[in-house]
């Protein structure tokens, strides 16, 4: 017995030893396929093909399931499965049982468990356990003629090996499962029914690509990820073609009990025959170093798509088994330098239950002759989409306009990146293997080799543009749109035009709607202007209420768009644009041109206000007085402002800019004066306006045109240098000829007021000076606030001999606020000498730049003291 046992396991390891030879170690650990940490099983049907059982004794039998083959490199691979099945009352050792496959030729090769499988032993009483076996049957390309042998380790056969049975495949078999059949299989352990549903040739750009899909149920209780199988589209001939997953499905994941089709993509060349077709999909032994052949499937008939659609069609394709519609909204052009300037609006919606990131799209106007125009897809290519929700896109392109503008297309291609690669294949009806890469030649008999990244460029659809010639947007009317930010609607409010320094400022007022019911939001806006062939794109700037960024349903946004232009440029057409940057790309908000004429700006009868409108900011204005410095060579205006200050908490005003136009329609730069200080709740601010006329040019009519300055996108505030001004209003301006008081009892310069309550001039008989004392009240109007005084207070004294001497006042250091106040000067001459009496006339001038107005004038009695004579 012992002599026996010995024998047994001594002859059992020798054969175990030599059913190894050319392999790696059966014993290995299980390698990893796809997902890290994801093993494949190597059981490929749940229902497999039952080929034939072959009992093996004890309630025990093996049944032989899928037989598929392979090439490689050193040789081809041909797998099958053997499903032991023990009805016995024991547990069966696997290490009793060897098969073996004879090949056509006579071969006999034995088996061997793949990696996966490799550390079964036995199988359970009452239960079934499957092992899928691989054997290297080296140039033999055909299941044809093959036979699957079983031996029984027995210590008293012959070489201790008992022969089981055989059995010999099929004449007709086919490992593929039938186009449109579903077939049972096991991914990860996971019960999935999959079948071949669809085959489609794209032709594009001379190329011809397949797309194919395999439809997978999970039956299983858990979610099914992808397992990184290497799919192959397979000729009839035996040609392969790596096949790259869809964009929108990698790494996909279906849950239990959920269809969902899976989607793959190669180029093929074009004189390849279709009809025959399938996919097989392969899986990789890391442990064995070779490639493994998994489930088939054999494919439909090829189908070309019509692919174009009409004006305004909605288009809808599949995304990951969501169902996406396309569709070309509105388009409308406008030709500029030679070149047509298209605009679209590309609507997306996710009609689907869940949420889709959009693959790579290539987006291009096309030609009816096939030449084709870029466009930027960032708004498409990768966009995210909710369930049911809904985007629009808008997109731009040039045109040249010697190309038809009414016959364009817009077409919309996927890219498709992938590391594909060629391999050669063997057919089961026994025709010779043989590969093509994905630029179609051939290499019959190479084995896979990897790296070669191709691009895929498949067509989606093509999108009959409707030919708008864009009219040109007129004031004051109201016009519609849909962008990716929501409907709203425009209108062009004015047009402005006027000098600024030693340029033109050009302003565009535009008043954005929104339209919907809910809330439009707008993003960081900058904006853009052209005039004819003049790109003003680097000195524009754009100003709108940061409050306004969002725009409640009903509610409206003002945005001013300026630029500056020399003075001398003239144009017939103006182009606005609004645009955000988004990753350093600019992206379209709204475009209109208009040749629309500069607009008459808003008229503020005499007496009127002028409203100033901004956060912080809102204020009336209105003309306190306008004098007229009467000089030699130039007259000065001078416009007193009273500004009242709307706001509720203490704020600082918007710095006011101005220009002067008299009768003739000149214009004149304004200086203005105006309180550093933030105004009170309800203050009253004093802002002054001056600016030097010619002599010659009439001051009667003169206007005042003014309007907040903006510094950047936020009105100007005082101490700020303003680049331009907007909201410009013309005020009608009331100049006054200041009759001069003939007392200096109520002298006014706003803000204070001067009254002399007396003066006593006075002269020693024989001295050559008068001094000239007063009494005096300054008081100063508290009411509101000033900027910086600039006027000066001239007293001119006329002596008794009709001569006058003058004397700068400064209030505020000569001249002090408060009653009761004393002020003495003296003025000499050789002349007074022999004054013996008379009068002297006290003037008081506001004098400002140089120039002045008389405000009052008085006669005193001079009073002339002797000097007392003394008695000797």
């Amino acid at each position: 017995m012992r002599k026996y046992r010995n024998t047994y396991v001594a002859l059992l390891l020798s054969t175990f030893v030599i059913s190894q030879l050319s392999v790696y170690p059966a014993f290995a650990a299980p390698a990893a396929a796809g997902n890290a940490g994801s093993t494949i099983s190597a059981v490929t049907s749940a229902t497999p093909k039952n080929l034939g059982t072959i009992p093996l004794g004890a309630g025990v039998q093996a049944t032989v399931e899928n037989v598929n083959i392979w090439p490689q490199a050193g040789g081809n691979i041909l797998t099958y499965t053997l499903n032991y099945s023990n009805a016995g009352g024991s547990n069966a050792n696997l290490i009793h049982y060897f098969s073996r496959v004879v090949t056509s030729g006579g071969s006999v090769i034995p088996g061997n468990p793949v990696t996966a499988d490799a550390l079964k032993n036995k199988v359970v009483s009452k239960q079934t356990e499957r092992v899928t076996y691989y054997v290297n049957i080296g140039k033999v390309n055909s299941l044809k003629g093959l036979k699957i042998t079983m031996y029984i380790w027995d210590a008293k056969s012959k070489g201790y090996l008992r022969h089981a049975g055989t059995i010999s495949l099929p004449a007709n078999y086919s490992p593929s499962a039938a186009s449109g059949q579903r077939e049972n299989i096991s991914i990860n352990n996971i019960p999935v029914a999959a079948a071949s549903e669809s085959m489609q040739i794209y032709k594009y750009g001379g190329k011809v690509y397949a797309k194919v899909g395999i439809n997978f149920s999970n039956q299983g209780n858990k979610v099914l990820v992808d397992p990184g199988y290497t799919a192959y589209l397979m000729s009839a001939s035996g040609t392969a073609f790596e096949l790259a997953l869809d964009n929108s499905q990698a790494g996909y994941k279906i849950q239990p009990q959920e269809k969902k089709t899976i989607y793959y993509l190669t180029e093929i060349p074009p004189y390849l025959k279709i009809e025959n077709m399938k996919v097989q999909y392969v899986q990789k032994d890391e442990t064995l170093k070779l490639d493994l052949p998994m489930s088939s499937y054999k494919l439909p008939a090829a189908t070309t798509p019509d692919l174009n659609v009409g004006k305004g069609v909605v288009k809808k394709i599949g995304v990951n088994n969501n169902t996406i519609e396309l569709q070309l909204t509105s388009a409308n052009v406008y030709p500029e330098d030679n070149t047509g300037i298209w605009t679209f609006q590309f609507r997306l919606k996710n009609a689907g239950k869940t949420a889709v990131v959009l693959p790579s799209y290539e987006l291009s106007v096309r030609t009816a002759g096939g030449t084709t125009f870029p466009i930027s897809a960032k708004g498409v290519s990768g966009a995210s989409l909710k369930p049911l929700e809904e985007k629009v896109v808008q997109l731009t392109a040039q045109v040249p306009l010697e190309v038809e503008q009414n016959t364009l297309k817009l077409q919309m291609i996927e890219a498709v990146s992938s590391d594909i690669s060629s391999a050669p294949a063997a057919s089961a009806d026994g025709e010779s293997p043989g590969a093509v890469n994905a630029a179609g030649s051939s290499s019959a008999g190479s084995a896979v080799s990897s790296g070669a990244t191709a691009k895929l460029s498949v067509p989606v659809a093509y999108f009959a543009i409707p030919y708008t010639l864009r009219a040109d947007t007129q004031k004051g009317l109201n016009y519609w749109m849909t962008n990716q930010y929501g409907t709203f609607g425009y209108s062009l409010l004015s047009l402005q035009r006027f000098p600024w320094k030693d340029d033109d400022i050009l302003i565009a007022k535009v008043n954005i709607i929104n339209t919907q019911s809910v809330n439009l939001t707008l993003p960081d806006l900058k904006g853009a202007l052209k005039v004819d062939n003049d790109d003003l794109t680097t000195s524009t700037e754009l100003f709108m209420d940061k409050e306004h960024s969002i725009i409640a349903p009903g509610e409206s946004a003002e945005i001013y768009v300026l630029s500056k232009v020399p003075y001398t440029t003239d144009f017939r057409t103006m182009r606005v644009n609004l645009y955000s940057v988004v990753k350093e790309e600019n992206v379209p908000f709204l475009s209109l041109s208009t040749s629309s004429v500069m607009d008459a700006v808003n008229k503020i009868e005499l007496g009127g206000s002028y409203s100033i409108v901004g956060k912080g900011k809102n204020a009336k204005v209105q003309e306190n007085k306008t004098t007229i410095y009467e000089g030699v060579n130039t007259n000065i205006v001078y416009t007193e402002l009273f500004l009242n200050s709307e706001e509720k908490r203490q704020s600082k005003m918007a710095r006011l800019q101005a220009y002067y136009k008299t009768e003739d329609g000149q214009l004149y730069e304004a200086t203005s004066i105006q309180p550093d200080m933030a105004a009170t709740p309800g203050g009253k601010q004093l802002i002054t306006f001056w600016a030097k006329l010619p002599k010659s040019v009439g001051t009667a009519n003169v206007r005042l045109y003014l309007g907040p300055g903006i510094t950047g996108n936020k009105l100007t505030e005082p101490g700020q240098e303003a680049n331009g001004f907007i909201n410009i209003a013309s005020m009608d301006l009331n100049p006054q000829v200041i009759t001069p008081n003939n007392n200096l009892s109520k002298v006014t310069l706003y803000p204070y007021t001067l009254s002399v309550l007396n003066s006593d001039g006075r002269i020693t008989y024989g001295s050559d000076t008068i001094s000239i004392a007063m009494n005096y009240n300054l008081l100063r109007d508290l009411s509101y606030e000033v900027g910086t005084f600039n006027h000066k207070l001239v007293l001119r004294m006329t002596d008794p001999y009709g001569q006058s001497q003058e004397k700068s006042l400064t209030i505020g250091t000569e001249l002090t606020e408060g009653n009761n106040n004393s002020y003495a000067v003296s003025f000499s001459n050789n002349m007074y000498k022999k004054l013996s009496g008379g009068t002297y006339r006290i003037e008081l001038y506001d004098e400002f730049q140089g120039e002045r107005i008389e405000l009052a004038s008085q006669v005193y009695t001079l009073l002339v003291e002797r000097t007392p004579v003394t008695e000797k």
